[in-house]
């Protein structure tokens, strides 16, 4: 990095990224010398929260100077690196049941675990938080679109009908019409951004970033492109490590590498709560898995027939798509409002773990 460039960062800031490089150096240097699994998801995950405390410094910088709604869409794409690599990754060996638990999960664990635990921190912090309700209202209802179009398959096929012979057509269909609404949206929420709340007395001295914003930018795709390494270095020794452990593929996909591959958006959608900006908070969390479901999910349907041996569908298992429902239901009356409490971070956090026990046995 430029002189000038570290120049214009804090004591702080450079410990962060020479952690982050040195755990990353460190968990390359294990998948290097071949390893045992054990020692190289250690600390492939090591790596991963270190990349994701640089992408949350970074995220927080450009934050200050674009505005909610992009700064939500440009960490929630870089985020999501990883779910990409390892759907890929899974698809090539044919794993499509981990992918279609590795997609749900990723939905479940950001819009329950990861905004539940930054209502809990937010809340407890600063007292109820209200933000400007129009663009989560929308987040919400996309997201209920999305389980239409998993529901819609997966009862086709569970019930017989014609349309079950025709699964990877009909998929593939659904697929360009949720990649139509995703581009379609993004000058909505570019135009709509809202604007942010000013933090309060009881926030951190020193939380405004002093960074130029093309270093910002620079620090946050080579973090977000850290993450993404580090999360494919964690998710290959991952399936020897959980059988260790007795887990099942459907559980390792839904919860473990959802959650790994989710660290970025826990470290940045906490840093906002600390500093009570809830549009953040709730822009960069709920644009993740609105991503994953509009973007990723549909992408990974089209390359399924090219790059693996097995096509992906939206033919689900009833309860992911259940689980799917139940979520955005919840989330939906509980940002409806326009405002959140520790309490109902600690039901969305519940409800995530409810979710997860149900699939503890495959």
């Amino acid at each position: 990095m430029p002189q000038a460039a570290l120049a214009a960062l804090e004591t702080r800031q450079r410990i962060i990224l020479g952690v982050a490089a040195l755990l990353t150096a460190l968990a390359g240097a294990t998948v290097i010398a071949g390893s045992s699994a054990v020692v190289r998801f250690t600390f492939a995950g090591l790596a991963l929260a270190g990349t994701a405390a640089v992408v949350g410094e970074a995220i927080d910088a450009v934050g200050e100077k674009v505005g909610p709604a992009p700064t939500g869409l440009l960490q929630s794409t870089l985020g999501n690196l990883p779910e990409l690599f390892v759907g890929i990754f899974a698809l090539q060996k044919g794993l499509t049941g981990v992918v279609q638990a590795a997609l749900v999960g990723s939905v479940l664990a950001n819009s329950l675990l990861v905004l539940g635990l930054a209502f809990v921190v937010g809340g407890l912090r600063h007292g109820t938080q209200r933000f400007e309700p129009e663009l989560p209202r929308l987040i919400a209802s996309m997201l209920l679109l999305v389980v239409a179009s998993m529901l819609v398959p997966t009862l086709a096929h569970s019930l017989g009908s014609p349309a079950a012979a025709h699964s990877a057509t009909l998929s593939k269909g659904l697929a360009v019409i949720l990649l139509v609404v995703y581009l379609t949206s993004i000058p909505y929420f570019l135009r709509h951004s809202p604007t942010a709340s000013t933090p309060s007395a009881g926030d951190a001295p020193g939380g405004d970033s002093t960074w130029p914003l093309p270093l910002s930018i620079g620090v946050l795709a080579l973090g977000s492109a850290a993450a993404a390494v580090a999360a494919d270095w964690f998710v290959g020794p991952l399936e020897t490590a959980t059988k260790s452990l007795g887990l099942t593929q459907t559980f390792t996909g839904l919860v473990v590498v959802a959650i790994a591959s989710n660290a970025v958006e826990n470290a940045v959608g906490i840093r906002f709560a600390l500093r009570a900006k809830p549009e953040y908070v709730i822009s960069t969390t709920l644009n993740s898995p609105l991503q994953v479901a509009l973007l990723l999910t549909p992408v990974l349907v089209l390359l399924s027939s090219v790059v693996g041996p097995t096509p992906l569908t939206l033919v689900f298992p009833p309860l992911l798509v259940v689980a799917l429902g139940v979520s955005t239901l919840v989330v939906t009356v509980v940002i409806y409002d326009g405002e959140f409490t520790w309490i109902e971070g600690v039901a969305l956090i519940a409800l995530y773990a409810i979710l997860g026990a149900a699939f503890w046995w495959g």
